[in-house]
């Protein structure tokens, strides 16, 4: 076994939601503090030099003044977006047809998935994030190339094959029994394989036909321990398509829960325009809802009620949306998250956006006894914050009397050049990085 590892820097972890607790109760904040790896885990996280001198055959890594902390958790994305992110100009309908379903339509091409899945995997740790659920095609080889990249840095990702048979372009068209047939057959190759999870994944009802809702729904009632992930309520528009494609459906929400896929599992997209009764079967049911602002607002989809849907008692996590959102970065997630939140005139604490994308993503995805905490027995998926990383953060945060003022700064404003380093399973990226690229 490799000698154990010592991070040293500032620490920040949960105890509680800082939602739901006082930020006294919520938080825990070490000044100089230090997270001890081994063997990818988590052992122990306390003082640094208590740290060190208990363990001194360590390697220590000294990070100084800069913030450690669970890695960015990106609980809704489309790899296979990569590429065509920040397109201008469309709304959801015209997006799909005039940017993602041309694109969607290479996957058939394996060397082209695997390259895309690659390129994703390195762009999202640039910006600290260590997990993510992704949307695939549906070419089950874009499934096959996301966990195989995953797997070749010890990632713990989650995904799964998008279905859709109808209101998509010739060959992005599945049929409602291949839908079943290769969702089942990708579950028995890759779920719980290392650190991968399947999600079954109807892209959105208006692209499946009450037959292959109902044969997805069939196959979550046989493999209950999988994810089912989807989108809901995005754009007026989209609820209007919905009704018109269900009449017999009571809301939105219905043309899920009448072929059952609406459960504990059941990850969903967006949900800005909720009606009454979806909100409360969504919080009866434990399901869990993403929230993705920069796409919100990059194709005019509306404001998410954040505190609302939390105050009554919904799990709810962050996302980029990549590539309908505009940023890979969780840094930059977070900051249009507190605008939004601005608008809705229910602003966020620096504390509430770190616990959304780190913890509240991490249990959205049923994932928050592996990921999204610094504390004894999770998983070693770091990122270290550079509260200075620029000029003008730097003259902001110089001014802070506590972590929180000279946290925020960096959540408005950090990029890719606040990540100081991101570890994936107890190892930095650009080692693991490296021993990737020397494997291919």
């Amino acid at each position: 076994m490799p000698a154990p590892t010592i991070l040293l820097g500032q620490t920040l972890s949960f105890v509680k939601s800082p939602f739901a607790a006082p930020l006294e109760e919520a938080v825990r904040h070490h000044r100089h503090g230090g997270v001890l790896i081994t063997a990818g885990k988590i052992t122990e996280v306390s003082d640094g030099a208590t740290l060190k001198a208990a363990h001194p055959q360590a390697e220590v890594v000294d990070y100084g003044d800069k913030l450690i902390c669970a890695g960015f958790v990106d609980a809704h994305v489309h790899y296979p977006q990569t590429g065509i992110i920040a397109s201008w100009g469309k709304r959801l309908i015209d997006w799909l047809n005039s940017y993602t379903f041309p694109e969607e339509m290479r996957f058939v091409d394996p060397a082209y998935a695997a390259e895309i899945a690659s390129r994703y995997l390195d762009l999202s740790a640039r910006h600290g994030v260590t997990t993510m659920a992704s949307y695939c095609t549906i070419h089950p080889e874009s499934v096959t190339a996301f966990f195989s990249a995953a797997q070749a840095r010890g990632q713990r990702v989650v995904a799964g094959k998008t279905c859709m048979d109808r209101n998509a372009p010739e060959g992005l068209r599945d049929s409602a029994q291949s839908a079943y047939d290769d969702s089942k057959t990708l579950i028995d190759r890759w779920h719980g394989v290392d650190r991968l999870s399947y999600a079954i994944t109807p892209r959105f009802s208006p692209t499946s036909t009450p037959a292959q809702l109902e044969a997805l729904g069939a196959l979550w009632a046989e493999r209950p321990d999988c994810l089912m992930q989807t989108h809901l309520s995005e754009q007026l528009d989209e609820i209007v398509w919905v009704k018109a494609l269900f009449p017999q459906a009571r809301d939105y929400l219905d043309t899920y829960e009448q072929f059952g896929l609406l459960g504990k599992r059941g990850v969903y997209g967006h949900a800005i325009h909720l009606e009454p009764r979806e909100a409360d079967r969504l919080r009866e049911m434990g399901a869990g809802l993403v929230h993705c602002p920069t796409s919100n607002t990059f194709i005019g989809s509306g404001l998410f009620d954040m505190k609302g849907l939390i105050n009554a008692g919904q799990r709810v996590g962050l996302a980029t949306d990549t590539g309908g959102g505009s940023s890979f970065s969780m840094l930059r997630t977070m900051a249009t998250a507190y605008e939004v939140a601005q608008l809705r005139h229910h602003p966020l604490h620096a504390a509430e956006l770190m616990w959304l994308a780190t913890q509240g993503a991490a249990q959205v995805l049923h994932l928050q006894d592996q990921i999204g905490n610094l504390a004894p027995g999770l998983e070693a998926d770091l990122v270290v914050l550079d509260l200075a990383s620029t000029p003008d953060i730097a003259q902001r945060s110089k001014r802070a009397e506590d972590l929180w003022e000279a946290l925020f700064p960096t959540l408005m404003m950090g990029d890719d050049r606040a990540i100081a380093a991101t570890w994936i399973g107890g190892r930095h990226h650009n080692a693991l990085k490296a021993v990737t690229l020397a494997a291919t």
